[in-house]
């Protein structure tokens, strides 16, 4: 047995690593292609100074993927499927339809940047039919797949995440310098710096990332014959230990590759003056001149991965969203047959997505316009979320403790925050 072969049969053995799944995913996907985007902006253009905001967003994003992870822990249903018998419908209708148009245009962007990806790492052939083939593909694999072995599958491809911690040991970096911005960062604050910072915040803490870990603990309690916690109290302990450590970890992981995505972009493209990055794949492209072949090949696979696994999630968070909002039967346990419009959904969001790129709208354009829908939704469910988590005949016993209670609202201050400042500095 090799070296990677026994390190693999480590991985998938050991027992920390098999209490990781809803968590990690969430954490991972939200690297998808358009937030390494965002990153390498950022890194490109204020060098080492951005990245404070992945410590500052660490505990927030814990704090709000904990409340609805628990949510769907606790009450054995998704967030809106709760949303739903506890609000009136037309706020719950309000929040899915723009969670869906928000969710279909991130799948657009992924799409193209994982097409364009591929056409950089293969150089040859067309960025459309290889971005129909990525659609193509995760499309399958969440159809056909049984849901134990698709989520096994996710949970590998969090690992392509590394990418972008071997890309930094490519490179040189002066690592007292990364050290000192992290806590002393130097910038103007104008609106292009506020207006980075606030799409930094919408890509960190999305929407979508509060739909799917929900549901996702639904489909764990379902796979294992559990139950949840207010039908089954005395597995509360165990439970609530495992999310916390899956959500720690999963989120940690989140913004420790966005660090080094942060770092890649500021010691080779900002170093040499290229400021200006629209996509992941024009962020990879930049880095082959400057730092090599190995470290442009590696962020390239990087986005491809990534895209990977974040378009499941973006679709599957959609098709959660609608079909619990009509009581249909959904859950990727299911056969396409016992959830015929889960599936549809699911399958109309990707292809959805594949269609955008047909089009003359500029995928540059849409994501502003992705961000944008998901900062303005993102305060009201992140509200709608803590009154959930704070009612008795929601959670029963399992209401928030006084630290995720801080922690959540602080989250959804400082993302309200963020809105303002986005629309102000427009």
């Amino acid at each position: 047995m090799t070296f990677l072969q026994r390190l693999f049969h480590r991985y998938a053995k050991n027992d920390a690593v098999k209490a990781l799944g809803p968590g990690l995913i969430t954490g991972a996907a939200d690297d998808d292609p358009s937030g390494i985007a965002t990153y390498s902006q950022a890194g490109a253009q204020f060098g080492f100074n951005m990245l404070w905001t992945m410590v500052l967003t660490y505990p927030l994003m814990v704090g709000i993927q904990l409340v609805s992870a628990r949510i769907g822990l606790v009450t054995g249903r998704g967030l809106a499927a709760n949303i739903r018998r506890s609000y009136p419908p037309a706020l719950l209708y309000a929040i899915v339809a723009l969670l869906l148009v928000a969710n279909v245009i991130n799948i657009a962007a992924d799409i193209a940047a994982m097409g364009e990806a591929v056409r950089l790492v293969t150089g040859a052939g067309s960025a459309h039919l290889y971005s129909l083939a990525c659609a193509f593909l995760c499309l399958t694999l969440q159809i056909f797949l049984p849901y134990r072995t698709y989520v096994r599958f996710l949970k590998w491809l969090t690992l392509g995440l590394l990418a972008y911690v071997a890309t930094v040991f490519a490179i040189h970096l002066d690592w007292l310098a990364v050290f000192k911005a992290m806590v002393m960062p130097r910038f103007e604050w104008n609106r292009s710096s506020v207006a980075l910072i606030v799409a930094i915040f919408g890509t960190t803490i999305s929407p979508y990332l509060f739909f799917w870990q929900a549901s996702q603990e639904v489909e764990e309690l379902r796979d294992g014959e559990n139950q949840s916690l207010r039908r089954a109290p005395e597995y509360a302990g165990k439970h609530l230990r495992r999310i916390k450590l899956d959500t720690f970890i999963g989120m940690a992981f989140s913004n420790i590759v966005a660090v080094f995505i942060m770092l890649t972009a500021a010691a080779t493209l900002g170093a040499h003056g290229i400021t200006d990055i629209q996509s992941s794949a024009q962020a990879a492209n930049a880095l082959r001149p400057i730092a090599g072949e190995f470290a442009f090949f590696i962020f390239a696979l990087g986005i491809i991965g990534t895209g990977m696994l974040a378009i499941p999630v973006l679709a599957g968070s959609a098709a959660y969203a609608v079909t619990e909002s009509f009581k249909w039967p959904n859950g990727m346990d299911m056969k396409v047959l016992e959830a015929r419009e889960f599936y549809a959904i699911i399958s109309l969001a990707t292809v959805g997505g594949m269609a955008l790129n047909f089009t003359p709208i500029d995928p540059v354009q849409a994501l502003i316009w992705s961000a944008q829908i998901n900062g303005v939704i993102a305060v009201p469910i992140m509200v709608v979320m803590m009154l959930l988590a704070h009612d008795r005949k929601v959670m029963g016993d399992f209401t928030l403790s006084r630290r995720h209670t801080f922690f959540g609202w602080l989250g959804t201050t400082v993302m309200a925050v963020a809105v303002v400042a986005m629309f102000a500095s427009a």
